[in-house]
């Protein structure tokens, strides 16, 4: 049997409260393309970074050609050949097309300069290698497209003189011009003898390019590694996602009452394309999606923070122009973001200013906050949700997770919204304040709040959904009722399968 290139044994990476990798053994082998697959969260990421030398494992052992192998940082990995090329690139954008290529490891002159003819030379060696000679090395970045800034990207790796190139969601925000010139590249790459690790959502990429496949879950590999023409996509779906539903999810009955939030074909670029759907009073709808399908994009379009190019949005039956999240305020439509501590909090301030803070102009008099009226406010919430804070006083950045994003939806039930946005809503935080924030939910649609939940864990979705959306490359591409959803047809919805799959799935 041919030695693998590079070589994981059992290793193990723990985090706080976290178990991230579990015993996982992963091997590439010289010129093939290896599909990593796996959930958001399953560990794709932290084994990425053990393999470039970002992380150290714990326990296990890494061998290359066999022979065992430590790195000690990322400089140790790529002195080997292992250079990974992620969704969000890492270039200088007002830098040309060959500094960019060559920038850390120029070409020197015997007293030290850079070697400008030598650099020029290899750049355009190297690009001619990947069939782009149409980039000219003298360009800057900036403006160039996502499509050909990628290719530049492999350009560095191949300058690096790459054994091994991890590719972490690379056709997330291509072309399809542009896809199908990136897999003649890999193809061109494999030819080579490269090692190539190939990270994706979308299965049919896999079926096109990969040799074989290993799929995480929940920081295990599930199975054997996989010949990729020996399985098929029902096979992988349900590898991905063959976990049951826990009993973390306090549903509710609550009454659906009238519909108090429509949109008809909204529209912002490419990112949210002619949507169209309904919530009602007391419902929960999940929307589902992977990575970069245009969920978040969906809500701040709602929410006025990125206005529609087209489409309508009406709220209790009357058609609305929401242009500021002030206007979504006003019409009682909130939003509890991703990052909170980026874009929900304001981590230097105190529990009872974050909870106050979307209401101070109501309980101002004259130009002063009725601090009174302000205290009753924020203990009346910090009781309702259960925070746990020393004092209202307390700096939120002092908070565990759970009490951060909890506090995060108190600011914005203070706005006595009738339309309540969730944006990830248990990122970041414990099982036990993950049944807590749902324990909310559930009693908030209960009073007659109707919910737009996106969330990236499909047990999540399927357990607090009353309906559950589909959204793929800015479309919703499926609905589902709470009674007719599983893992496998939200994430086959999710991922493009063909309805042949489905069937397969159903049977």
């Amino acid at each position: 049997m041919t030695v693998p290139l590079i070589e994981l044994r059992e290793i193990t990476k723990q985090f706080p409260g976290v178990r991230a990798l579990d015993r996982v053994s992963f091997a590439v082998r010289e010129g093939e393309v290896h599909a990593l697959l796996g959930e958001n969260g399953a560990g794709k990421s932290t084994l990425i970074k053990i393999l470039t030398g970002a992380y150290q494992p714990d326990s296990g052992a890494i061998l290359w050609r066999g022979q065992p192998v430590h790195f000690a940082d990322t400089r140790q990995s790529q002195a080997l050949g292992i250079v990974a090329i992620y969704q969000e690139l890492s270039l200088y954008p007002d830098l040309t097309v060959a500094e960019n290529i060559f920038m850390g490891h120029q070409p020197r002159t015997r007293a030290g300069l850079v070697n400008w003819r030598v650099m020029a030379e290899r750049a355009r060696a190297i690009l001619h290698e990947l069939d782009a000679d149409d980039l000219d090395i003298a360009w800057p970045v900036r403006g160039l497209s996502v499509g050909n800034q990628q290719r530049i990207e492999i350009a560095k790796a191949l300058s690096q003189n790459a054994r091994v190139l991890i590719m972490d969601e690379p056709t997330a925000a291509l072309t399809q011009h542009d896809v199908e010139r990136l897999f003649e590249i890999v193809r061109r790459l494999r030819e080579r003898g490269v090692a190539i690790v190939y990270i994706s959502h979308r299965l049919e990429e896999v079926f096109l390019l990969a040799d074989r496949v290993t799929v995480l879950r929940d920081g295990q590999v599930v199975g054997d590694t996989l010949e990729v023409s020996k399985t098929n996509q029902g096979e992988l779906i349900r590898m991905m996602v063959g976990r049951t539903l826990d009993t973390f999810f306090p549903k509710g009955a609550a009454k659906i009452g009238d519909t108090v939030l429509e949109v008809r074909g909204l529209t912002y670029r490419r990112a949210v394309r002619d949507v169209s759907f309904s919530l009602r009073q007391g419902e929960i709808v999940g929307l589902a999606g992977l990575i970069g399908a245009g969920r978040s994009e969906l809500a701040h379009v709602i929410f006025g923070i990125t206005p529609a190019d087209s489409g309508q949005i009406i709220v209790n039956g009357r058609p609305v122009t929401i242009r500021t999240p002030r206007d979504a305020m006003a019409l009682g439509i909130a939003y509890v973001p991703e990052d909170r501590k980026n874009q929900g909090l304001l981590t230097a301030m105190n529990v009872r200013e974050n909870i106050t803070l979307a209401v101070l102009r109501e309980l101002l008099r004259g130009v002063f906050v009725d601090s009174r009226a302000e205290e009753r406010t924020a203990r009346d919430f910090v009781s309702a949700l259960h925070i746990r804070a020393s004092s209202l006083e307390q700096r939120v950045n002092e908070l565990s997770g759970g009490n951060q994003q909890k506090v995060v939806v108190a600011k914005w039930l203070a706005c006595k919204p009738r339309v309540l946005i969730l944006d990830e809503p248990t990122r970041g935080i414990d099982v036990g304040a993950k049944a807590e924030i749902h324990r909310l939910m559930s009693e908030l649609a209960q009073q007659g709040i109707a919910i737009l939940m996106i969330s990236s864990e499909l047990p999540e979705i399927l357990g607090m959904s009353d309906r559950i959306l589909v959204i793929r490359q800015g479309r919703l591409v499926a609905e589902f009722d709470r009674a007719g959803a599983t893992q496998e047809k939200v994430i086959a919805a999710a991922m493009g399968a063909e309805e042949s799959v489905q069937a397969a799935l159903e049977a």
